[in-house]
């Protein structure tokens, strides 16, 4: 029974997910998983699988489009080493991207054989796994998605549980415990050959910087089988918090628990950071992790209202990072043309649109307008002379006299790109017609 303050899980009709059925292994095929791994239908799907999804090299060298004459040429090899239970994947390639907070995210990239072959290992064990996962779990799973996420989170808060528990994991993929996660691998998969294959990619070791590190603990981002080994991870949370009828949503590492009370919250809080702390040995960030009203939280870029017209809105800092990375890209003295700035603009436009059109606000429509002044801005600016001012002004139908006005003007660029001058010189349509993104309509419904 849910504790005070507390509210059992929304029914699964109440949000709209899909899970897989999986039907029940036989003992057969459960003792001679490898062969089915290797078989060659599901080898050739997991190279196009990975020839599809691309990637840098890893420390071989080799890249995607080797991995057909590499499979001719080598795959009865490999394959008779996977069987035989002797195959020794190679080390990852760690890079490090940059996080928007400022820090680090290690990324350990596999070669393409062992993404190819760990992409098999994947094709395999999901449908079966992911039949038995929490229905609150929307990371990495076939069907499900972050606005899946974000929608069930938002009928949690419409619904009254006004007060959550956002708990933060740092580096969750680089601290889960090998034995722990094997462990429960094993109670999923009987042949030993597999169990030893999905040992040796975690332990293979990484080379960073041409110096080699040996992995004894972590899932390393970037290879297929991680996402699917980190929800096996996370799922023994996930049937904690079930047990306890507790309202929350997981996308991967972010969870957010849903209360109805601050006192609920903060119990909660205190329960599950010793469960995954003591039971997972995981740690949780004291200083990112909060008991906090859902707006005053993000999660998944967005932030979430306390009442059925509130709007779920695109998170303030989501906001701030967007608008620096238009900043950049259209930048006064960037010298290219608009042709070409729209070109570099539209994938990021797409992109974003594509995901934070899920919001209920009306930002795109805004962030439209400010990316057009943010051009207004650039070509003034380029035209640079009093008199290359007034022929592009007076060619786009601006009258003399307005011309004269802005020409003479003493505003700087910034000001006079939202004068009537320049709407009049470079309309909506000017730039629809140079190709311009609109996110407003780009959007999905």
């Amino acid at each position: 029974m849910p504790g005070r303050g507390e509210a059992p899980c929304l029914d699964a009709t109440e949000v709209e997910v899909v899970t897989a059925m999986g039907g029940d292994e036989s003992p057969a095929r459960a003792d001679r998983l490898m062969e089915v791994i290797c078989d060659w239908k599901n080898v050739e799907t997991a190279a196009q699988a990975v020839m599809r999804n691309k990637g840098a090299p890893g420390i071989d060298g080799m890249t995607v489009k080797q991995l057909p004459e590499v499979l001719k040429a080598r795959w009865p090899q490999i394959a008779c080493e996977l069987v035989e239970g002797s195959y020794r994947p190679q080390p990852v390639k760690r890079v490090r991207i940059p996080k928007p907070d400022g820090g680090e995210r290690a990324l350990g990239i596999p070669t393409v054989i062992d993404r190819m072959i760990q992409q098999a290992v994947l094709q395999q064990l999901q449908p079966e796994w992911d039949a038995t996962f929490s229905e609150y779990s929307f990371g990495f799973r076939p069907e499900r998605s972050a606005h899946q996420a974000v929608a069930a989170a938002q009928a949690y808060v419409v619904s009254g549980y006004e007060h959550v528990v956002d708990i933060d994991l740092p580096k969750f993929f680089d601290r889960v415990n090998h034995d722990r996660l094997m462990a429960r691998v094993a109670k999923r998969v009987t042949d030993k050959r597999v169990l030893r294959l999905i040992r040796a990619f975690l332990t293979a070791g990484a080379f960073d910087d041409g110096a080699f590190a040996e992995t004894r603990e972590g899932t390393p981002q970037g290879g297929p089988l991680s996402p699917l080994l980190s929800n096996l991870v996370l799922d023994e949370l996930d049937r904690e918090l079930e047990r306890r009828g507790l309202c929350f949503v997981r996308y991967a590492d972010d969870c957010n628990i849903y209360v109805r009370s601050e006192k609920a919250a903060r119990r909660v809080m205190a329960s599950v950071t010793r469960f995954l702390e003591r039971r997972l040995k995981l740690q949780v960030n004291e200083a990112k992790s909060a008991v906090d009203r859902p707006w005053n939280r993000t999660f998944l870029g967005f932030t979430l209202g306390n009442a059925p017209r509130f709007p779920r809105a695109i998170a303030p800092k989501a906001l701030r990072r967007f608008k620096e990375r238009i900043r950049e890209a259209t930048g006064r003295h960037r010298g290219v043309s608009l042709k070409r700035m729209i070109a570099d603009l539209n994938p990021l436009l797409r992109g974003w649109a594509g995901y934070f059109g899920f919001s209920e606000g009306r930002e795109m429509a805004s962030l439209d307008g400010w990316i057009r002044r943010r051009l207004r801005c650039m070509l003034w600016t380029q035209w640079k002379t009093r008199r290359r001012r007034f022929s592009q002004l007076r060619r786009g139908g601006v009258s003399e006299k307005t011309t004269y006005a802005a020409i003479m003007s003493c505003k700087g660029p910034w000001r006079l790109s939202s004068s009537e001058a320049l709407h009049r010189a470079l309309r909506n349509k000017t730039f629809a017609k140079a190709g311009l993104v609109s996110m407003a309509t780009y959007a999905p419904a």
